[in-house]
């Protein structure tokens, strides 16, 4: 089950995790997950540049040993790394043992200690062993741009309707993405600029 919005209960259930970063200020934290990719990552990095926004990129490993360059690109223009295991793997359907094993394989490249499950998805084995050695960020609007049944409209409004100050908010630099993200992510940022806020990336 996901929600656009986190509800209080799964909250409640996983304290340790971070989904959203409490602040009385208008900053907003852009996440992108499932990268680098040859083409979204790349046009999403020139669009942070044009608005001066930080954000984080929760990494596949393998994909950063497919585009080193774009992995090196997204660091040297100051946003945030974090670890999505090597290969986007479901701690549902995973021993923990391989969990794990697939999540310091990809440390070894992000070299972060932020950590997002794929699909966020981890059972509660999981969840008690990583929450000692990780900062587990998941979110507090999930933009649905993945999802092949999201309009762009509708993709818009699942992060237009929900902002808040300290909002953490999940796009997709991925293929099965791209079109919902390129096109959302533009309006995103030109219209939360002009209503003065920032685009920080999450450091802890």
């Amino acid at each position: 089950m996901q929600f656009v919005n986190t509800p209080f209960w799964l909250r409640f259930i996983f304290p340790k995790i971070i989904w959203s970063m409490p602040s009385n200020k208008k900053k907003i934290y852009l996440t992108f997950d499932d990268g680098p990719h040859p083409e979204a990552t790349n046009t999403v990095l020139d669009e942070l540049k044009k608005y001066k926004a930080k954000a984080t990129f929760f990494c596949v490993g393998k994909n950063i040993e497919l585009y080193p360059i774009i992995f090196e690109r997204i660091i040297s223009e100051g946003h945030t790394i974090g670890n999505h295991t090597y290969t986007h793997i479901n701690g549902y359907k995973t021993k923990s043992g391989n969990y794990f094993e697939e999540i310091n394989r990809c440390r070894s490249l992000t070299k972060s200690n932020l950590f997002r499950p794929p699909y966020g998805k981890l059972t509660f084995t999981q969840y008690r062993y990583l929450k000692n050695k990780y900062k587990i960020v998941l979110w507090s609007i999930l933009s649905y741009d993945f999802d092949k049944n999201t309009t762009l409209e509708k993709c818009l409004n699942n992060v237009m309707n929900n902002v808040k100050n300290g909002s953490i908010i999940v796009f997709h630099d991925s293929e099965k993405a791209k079109n919902n993200l390129l096109s959302t992510l533009p309006r995103v940022l030109d219209y939360y600029s002009k209503q003065g806020y920032l685009f920080e990336a999450i450091t802890l």
